[in-house]
């Protein structure tokens, strides 16, 4: 009987230990997983596609010069597709980011004045342009707002045509001001999708003759600005996501 009286205080005993016991056993707190987010740093290669319209501003001063004709001045505009590629280089700090970007591209965006005028057509064909340009804007983890701005240039044909004179066509290569901005996403960790507009103030070419032009008209300016919105994929190359501490 003594020996059974022992066995239960025993175990007794060890039952209001144990919880103490317990509590001095050390143990392990879950490891936080630090959230992530897309990194924007690095190179990327693209095209883009879309449509652009055409502002150009035909300019006559010259009139009373030559036997008291009358100055002129017209303004028509231009349409048509564009399509092009481009790369660019990305820093990021933070939620900000600056970088540079290239492009190139193929333009079908033409207009004439053949409403306002009687007789004589003025012609103007963006063929091609580009531009070099800096960008800057805020990351929101895949999404990107940026804003952009530097040098456009751009190759414009001019095309006269006169009832009874030779057809005078001449080209005019452009150098001026472009500034725009969009919003990119990563699609992946690699494909990023973009919309963008942007502006090109391409500036005025002269049509001089002596007296007059080839096909018999007096002398003119143009002035010339366009407008483009586009659409285009990017790869970019490296840079995953990383940890956000």
């Amino acid at each position: 009987m003594k020996r059974i009286l022992l066995k239960a205080v025993w175990l007794g005993t060890l039952g209001l230990a144990s919880p103490a016991l317990g509590a001095d056993l050390p143990y392990a707190k879950a490891p936080v997983v630090a959230p992530q987010v897309y990194d924007w740093t690095g190179f990327y290669i693209g095209g883009f596609g879309g449509g652009g319209f055409g502002n150009h501003n035909l300019n006559n001063a010259n009139g009373p010069a030559f036997g008291g004709a009358a100055d002129f001045t017209i303004n028509y505009s231009s349409q048509g597709a564009i399509a092009g590629g481009e790369f660019g280089y990305n820093w990021q700090s933070g939620n900000y980011f600056t970088g540079f970007e290239a492009d190139v591209f193929w333009s079908g965006i033409t207009g004439n004045d053949a409403s306002q005028q009687f007789g004589v057509i003025d012609q103007t064909d963006l063929r091609w342009g580009g531009s070099l340009r800096a960008r800057g804007g805020i990351a929101v983890d895949r999404l990107l707002l940026f804003f952009t701005g530097g040098w456009g240039f751009g190759d414009i044909r001019h095309t006269s045509i006169a009832p009874g004179f030779p057809v005078d066509q001449f080209t005019s290569f452009r150098n001026g001001l472009t500034a725009g901005g969009g919003i990119s996403y990563a699609i992946t960790n690699n494909v990023i999708g973009k919309l963008e507009y942007r502006f090109y103030d391409l500036g005025r070419y002269a049509r001089t003759g002596n007296p007059l032009t080839p096909n018999g008209q007096l002398p003119y300016t143009v002035d010339n600005t366009y407008s483009v919105v586009t659409i285009g994929f990017d790869f970019k190359f490296g840079g995953p996501v990383v940890a956000k501490y």
